[in-house]
C-alpha cells in the first residue's frame, strides 16, 4: 500500500509552510500530518544536506509518493533537483509536483518538463546574481561605502569594561555586543 508524503520548504523563519500544506490538500492529496515534512532552509542548500529532507528519505519506501507544490521546493539547482528525483525513482518513489499539473517527475514527460523548468529557474537565479554583482561594482566605482556602518563608541565600550578581571564573554554580555566584535576591539 502506497503512502503519500509531502515536503514543504520555506527559506526563512518568518515564512510558513502552511500554504503549501493547504495547496496539497486542495489538490486532493490526503497526507497524514505525521507524513508532512516541513523545513526552514535555503533552496540553494543541497537536498541531501537538509536535515528534515534526509530524514524523509530514510522513511520513504518503494511505492510511496512524494508530493511538492513547486519544483523549487526540492531545490534551486537543476543538477541537485534532477539527482534527487533520480535517487527517489531508483527507490521506486513517485515524485509529484502540483505546479506541473500533478505530473510524475519520473515519467518521460515529467523528466522533460522538469529539465526545462529547472534550467530556466537556474538561469533566472544566475541573472539575479549577475545583476547584483553589477550593481555592487557600480556602487563601488561611484565611491559608495558598502556594508554595515561601523558602530560608534564600540572600541571605547570594550576598553571601559575590560578591567583585567572580566573575560571577553562577560564584556560581550555587559556591552550587548557579539563575542566576535569584542575580540576585534580587545587589544585595539
Amino acid at each position: 500500500m502506497s503512502r503519500t508524503f509531502a515536503y514543504c520548504r520555506v527559506s526563512t523563519a518568518d515564512q510558513t509552510a502552511e500554504n503549501q500544506v493547504q495547496e496539497l490538500k486542495a489538490a486532493g492529496f490526503a497526507v497524514e500530518p505525521k507524513r508532512v515534512v516541513t523545513e526552514t532552509i535555503s533552496g540553494s542548500t543541497v537536498a541531501a544536506q537538509r536535515p528534515q529532507f534526509a530524514k524523509l528519505l530514510e522513511r520513504m519506501e518503494e511505492g510511496d509518493i512524494l508530493a511538492v507544490t513547486k519544483l523549487d521546493r526540492l531545490g534551486r539547482n537543476a543538477i541537485d533537483v534532477q539527482f534527487t528525483v533520480k535517487v527517489l525513482a531508483e527507490r521506486g518513489v513517485k515524485v509529484v509536483c502540483l505546479a506541473l499539473g500533478g505530473t510524475d517527475l519520473n515519467s518521460p514527460a515529467g523528466k522533460m518538463t522538469m529539465g526545462v523548468l529547472t534550467a530556466v529557474a537556474e538561469f533566472e537565479r544566475d541573472l539575479i546574481i549577475e545583476r547584483t554583482q553589477a550593481g555592487l561594482q557600480r556602487a563601488k566605482s561611484e565611491g559608495k561605502k558598502l556594508g554595515r556602518p561601523v558602530a560608534t563608541g564600540t572600541a571605547e565600550k570594550v576598553r571601559a569594561l575590560k578591567d583585567g578581571k572580566r573575560s571577553q564573554s562577560e564584556v560581550a554580555k555587559l556591552a550587548d555586543l557579539s563575542l566576535t566584535t569584542v575580540k576585534r576591539y580587545w587589544n585595539a
